[in-house]
């Protein structure tokens, strides 16, 4: 990124106030709603996806530390928390061998089709949480499918939050999903992680000294929006989620028919 002009720095530099405002405000998104964006103003993925990554890393671990910290200490004791670590283990389960898939690239799809296979399902899914009439599976085997699919886009690319977020949204109560996911996408950055060292990609470290305050501008600002979030009714909570997830799986669908 040593040679980009003044202004294509400031576009980095403003797309990544929003990632982590959509990162801290939802508890996904900071890669999925930031990634085509910065792609236009440079179409090199792997410069980004290892700054994306630190980020991820840096703000969730932050944010259910800090988050952890205000929990009375009479619900510590009962082991209560804002992460819900028995879900998360569960699906983590079922999400690691195609996470591990998809970070070594073992089986491969076409990019076009596998997109627009996954932007679809989201759109479906986000139309039913807007009209408060969340979809449900009633089927383990259903949800099973988008969490081992959602995994292996993860490992490819690290955005298969939308496909993943529209399974936890369906078992997790609002006050635990975020940090939860935060959590799960730890663990899963950081698989990500070591497979980019391994693999001797440059992790931009130069540019974490610009880039990360401005991700923390953004995530202090969507601090903020959580709580207004949380405190809203239920159907206005999935209300945004569904707009949210029908803007990302739009945005997906229009970059694959570009």
């Amino acid at each position: 990124m040593s040679d980009l002009a003044i202004y294509q720095y400031l576009l980095i530099a403003l797309i990544f106030i929003w990632s982590g405002f959509v990162r801290s405000g939802l508890g996904f998104g900071g890669a999925v709603l930031s990634l085509p964006f910065l792609l236009l103003v440079l179409d090199q993925p792997l410069v980004f996806l290892p700054i994306i990554a630190v980020h991820l890393l840096v703000f969730s671990s932050l944010t259910i530390w800090m988050n952890n910290r205000t929990v009375a200490g009479e619900q510590r004791t009962a082991g209560s928390g804002t992460v819900d670590w028995q879900y998360l283990w569960r699906i983590l389960g079922i999400m690691i061998v195609p996470k591990l898939i998809g970070v070594f690239g073992l089986i491969t799809m076409p990019a076009d089709i596998l997109s627009a296979i996954i932007f679809v399902i989201v759109a479906l899914y986000s139309v039913s949480y807007i009209i408060n009439r969340p979809f449900r599976s009633g089927s383990k085997a259903v949800d099973a499918i988008f969490l081992m699919v959602g995994g292996y886009i993860s490992g490819t690319s690290l955005i298969g939050a939308p496909l993943i977020i529209a399974v936890a949204a369906q078992h997790l109560p609002k006050e635990k999903l975020r940090d939860t996911l935060f959590a799960l996408w730890f663990i899963l950055v950081l698989i990500k992680m070591a497979a980019f060292i391994w693999a001797g990609v440059d992790l931009q470290l130069i540019h974490h000294l610009w880039l990360l305050p401005c991700a923390a501008i953004g995530h202090v600002i969507g601090l903020y929006a959580h709580d207004r979030i949380l405190r809203a009714e239920t159907p206005v909570f999935f209300r945004l989620l569904g707009a949210v997830l029908l803007v990302v799986s739009s945005v997906g669908i229009v970059s694959v028919l570009w």
